[in-house]
């Protein structure tokens, strides 16, 4: 849902999150990945590691921008024709640009089977399976992802369709509340530790409902529902702590913790921009803004990049001279290539795509 005024916590945190990612994917995919964990084992390898934890970030936050999307239907009659239109949207919201950086990566991903013999590039995609890819079928029936970011946008859109659903078959807040509550410690307690379910909402569904207590405690009109919200995410947080004695789950620590952040600052505005002069601090502050709208741009088409790069750098022989360097200084490249690409996608798909609505 596109913000009246940009939010400056939301904004970094998306930024640092899609950033986060592209380098957790440079750190884990093709000989570029393995040449820079040989010559920065650290920070490689708690970029391999635990990169992917940026991803609870980014469901946290779309639970937050959800609740804030859906609660505007609490008070009017909900259809199953206008619930029909929500999930329909959603959809047209999330579609274009993802399709477009799938043919790009597919596309890439051609360049690269001629001169890469790497098991991430994959076998070469078949019509069944892109047409999958385009119904958020892929994970559910089983078939390879042509990107590892694709499946984030099929378990936003399940997200996103299941708490539509709920806003509309129970009347009471409180209830749904309690009920989604439940369902999100199962979550975080169970569901998502088994990689059975990972194609499926349960497993993401506490990250998700956290960020929408964390937007219903601070801006939901109701006092009794705030306070609700608040308790209950106390309440998450204590659970996750004593389930932490047995076994520390790092995504679920840091899902509460962004949720904590967005229930204290989740409203927070930019400072006033305009002053004359410029300084660090303005130009960061402009960069974020800039960057925020694009993040989503940039978290689908950075594979792309990832697989020329690794084209390059081993068609071009440079694996084999000093190649720790060479990779780490393809890294950034890599990084700016994924934000230029991304505000071409931006501008030219996902902003005219915007139309496309019911």
């Amino acid at each position: 849902m596109k913000q009246a005024s940009p939010l400056l916590l939301i904004d970094l945190l998306k930024v640092f999150a899609a950033l986060v990612i592209i380098l957790h994917h440079l750190a884990s995919y093709g000989q570029i990945a393995v040449d820079a964990r040989a010559f920065l084992p650290s920070i490689m390898g708690w970029l391999f590691e635990y990169g992917r934890f940026a991803v609870q970030i980014f469901l946290v936050m779309a639970g937050y921008l959800a609740a804030q999307s859906l609660t505007r239907f609490a008070n009017e009659k909900f259809s199953s024709q206008k619930l029909l239109r929500v999930i329909i949207n959603r959809y047209l919201r999330l579609f274009a640009p993802y399709v477009a950086a799938l043919i790009f990566i597919i596309f890439c991903a051609w360049i690269a089977r001629h001169w890469v013999n790497d098991e991430f590039v994959g076998e070469q995609e078949t019509l069944g399976q892109f047409v999958a890819h385009l119904f958020f079928l892929q994970g559910i029936l089983g078939l390879d992802s042509i990107s590892p970011g694709a499946w984030y946008v099929t378990i936003d859109w399940q997200l996103y369709s299941v708490l539509a659903i709920l806003l509309i078959s129970f009347s009471s807040y409180q209830t749904l509340i309690w009920l989604l509550s439940i369902v999100a410690v199962s979550s975080l307690l169970y569901f998502n530790r088994s990689a059975q379910y990972e194609s499926y909402f349960i497993y993401f569904v506490g990250s998700y409902t956290l960020g929408m207590l964390a937007y219903l405690a601070k801006n939901y009109v109701d006092q009794k529902i705030r306070v609700l919200a608040k308790l209950l995410i106390v309440v998450i947080g204590v659970v996750i702590a004593i389930s932490s004695l047995q076994e520390v789950w790092g995504r679920n620590i840091l899902a509460w913790f962004v949720a904590l952040l967005l229930l204290l600052w989740g409203d927070a505005s930019y400072p006033n921009l305009r002053q004359d002069g410029m300084n660090a601090k303005r130009v960061f502050l402009r960069a974020i803004a800039w960057a925020s709208p694009r993040a989503y741009c940039a978290f689908l088409i950075h594979f792309a990049f990832i697989l020329l790069a690794n084209t390059i750098y081993i068609a071009w022989g440079l694996h084999a001279h000093a190649s720790g360097p060479i990779a780490i200084g393809l890294m950034p490249m890599v990084v700016l290539c994924s934000a230029i690409a991304a505000n071409y996608l931006y501008r030219w798909v996902e902003i005219p795509s915007a139309k496309l609505k019911i």
